[in-house]
């Protein structure tokens, strides 16, 4: 695998759970493991830094090819 493809497909999957954290804060799905729930906010956080990630993997592909 070219490190081109490697960034595209990476940048791929953190675009998906940035947009999966932002389909739990819109619909507001809960998520609780046991007695413990994780609040909304960390899927602010979990939208915002897999976001980031995407986008500075899918520019790095797009400035080596």
């Amino acid at each position: 695998m070219t490190t081109r493809a490697y960034l595209i497909v990476s940048g791929l999957l953190f675009g998906l759970v940035a947009v999966l954290h932002l389909l739990r804060v819109a619909n507001g799905w809960a998520f609780e493991l046991g007695p413990w729930s994780l609040p909304m906010s960390f899927s602010w956080l979990g939208a915002l830094i897999p976001g980031l990630l995407c986008a500075w993997a899918l520019r790095t592909a797009w400035r080596s090819g």
